[in-house]
């Protein structure tokens, strides 16, 4: 899968308040998206990103608006699959160095 290339997200009153719900903020949502372990397409043209944030590991649903512009849907703490998903490929890439 290509990697998606992230260079503006889109922020307005809405999406900073849902995630503020979550327990998320803004720093985190940008620092987990560069630190992405894997993202993939979800529903409805979006897509899933999982990364970290120092120890967190964020869940992100962002949808395209334009070649590397990307509207956020919601952010939230990864769900155990999700963080799962993470430590396998982490493992992998530490396997892979030795």
């Amino acid at each position: 899968m290509t990697k998606i290339v992230v260079r503006e997200l889109i922020w307005d009153a809405w999406n900073i308040e849902h995630i503020r719900k979550h327990r998320v903020t803004q720093d985190e949502v940008i620092v987990s998206i560069r630190n992405t372990a894997y993202h993939r397409h979800a529903h409805s043209g979006r897509y899933l990103s999982v990364g970290r944030s120092g120890k967190r590991i964020i869940t992100v649903i962002l949808r395209r608006k334009r070649a590397t512009t990307y509207y956020l849907v919601t952010a939230r703490d990864a769900n155990k699959k999700e963080r799962r998903d993470v430590y396998e490929k982490e493992k992998n890439q530490q396997n892979s160095k030795i």
